[in-house]
């Protein structure tokens, strides 16, 4: 089969499409035909290991798992002896950073892990994108505690976490600001935002606005700079470590506090929660944004644009079709 693997640590011209061997279901294992996956900033982490801590989970000194793509849409090929769960044919969508594999013509997960099938309404392309950013979004949502009817400002909302932020905040019923560029303050009033700052025509911090829940979805803010925007007992979030890794020290130290707080909570993505993002999808609350797609040949174009900070959404890769 055809996959982009990589054997090393290294910028995206170290990943090759190359011929490996077709992967075999265990018991409780489908075998899933990939038609569809993304192109993302898990997939880039792991590939660069720009962060030294990422190796412990990848492989110290080269990659354990050489086929990225964390998100993956296709059809089961082949399901193990214990299967139950699905069937040769059912058409399915997730998630899986910790084996990967959707960058290739076919992949293996467990029945059990961050699997389900295809939103009836969506076709593979448009499922793919469904996980990675949402689930980075909900983590971040459900830990701050926010309610309806509360405040919560998202910055930089026009990325996969930031565009899916808006629209689960939405849905949880809060009052939503985002902070977006000009060429995209439409989109992000599409997906739901109440009030929209364009950070370049003004400053968001200037906002009178006070926030339970301050989100920064692309990491280029600071505690710091965020807090007098903070109701007495808010939270600021940030997907990014900061500058020396301040988030992770500020997080501990504001934990001891009765008032605004630092949270940096470790993402997780069950089944349970791609079924919820499933339901949402269906129900039209959810749709991930697409900025371009790809082919698998077209993977290293794929990542570079990716890197370049630009993309607005998503970026699809076309595995096949």
């Amino acid at each position: 089969m055809k996959a982009a693997i990589h054997t090393r640590y290294g910028p995206p011209e170290i990943v090759e499409v190359k011929d490996i061997p077709k992967p075999t279901p265990k018991e409780n294992e489908v075998l899933v035909k990939v038609h569809a996956s993304t192109v993302n900033r898990t997939d880039s982490g792991f590939r660069s290991a720009e962060y030294f801590v990422s190796r412990f989970f990848s492989g110290l000194f080269r990659p354990k798992h050489q086929t990225l793509g964390c998100e993956f849409a296709g059809v089961v090929e082949e399901i193990g002896s214990k299967v139950t769960s699905f069937k040769t044919g059912d058409k399915v969508f997730g998630f899986n950073d910790s084996t990967f594999g959707g960058h290739a013509e076919f992949l293996i997960i467990n029945e059990n892990a961050a699997i389900t099938t295809l939103p009836h309404n969506l076709d593979f392309y448009a499922a793919a994108p469904i996980t990675e950013g949402a689930h980075y979004a909900l983590n971040n949502i459900r830990a701050s505690n926010i309610h309806k009817g509360q405040n919560a400002l998202v910055y930089g909302a026009t990325g996969a976490i930031g565009s899916a932020a808006v629209q689960l905040l939405k849905h949880f019923g809060a009052n939503v600001t985002a902070v977006s560029n000009t060429k995209n303050v439409e989109l992000v009033k599409s997906l739901g935002a109440d009030v929209v700052i364009d950070y370049q025509t003004q400053d968001f911090t200037q906002t009178e606005t006070k926030f339970h829940f301050i989100f920064d979805a692309v990491g280029k803010s600071s505690f710091r700079q965020c807090k007098p925007l903070l109701t007495e007992k808010g939270v600021y979030i940030s997907t990014e470590l900061g500058k020396n890794s301040e988030n992770v020290f500020l997080a501990i130290s504001t934990s001891f506090s009765k008032g605004k707080k630092v949270l940096f909570p470790i993402p997780t993505i069950t089944k349970e929660d791609v079924i919820f993002l499933k339901q949402l999808a269906e129900s039209g609350e959810f749709k991930p944004v697409i900025d371009r797609y790809y082919t698998l040949d077209e993977v290293v174009e794929a990542y570079n644009y990716v890197e370049t900070g630009q993309k607005t959404g998503n970026v699809v890769l076309r595995v096949v079709g």
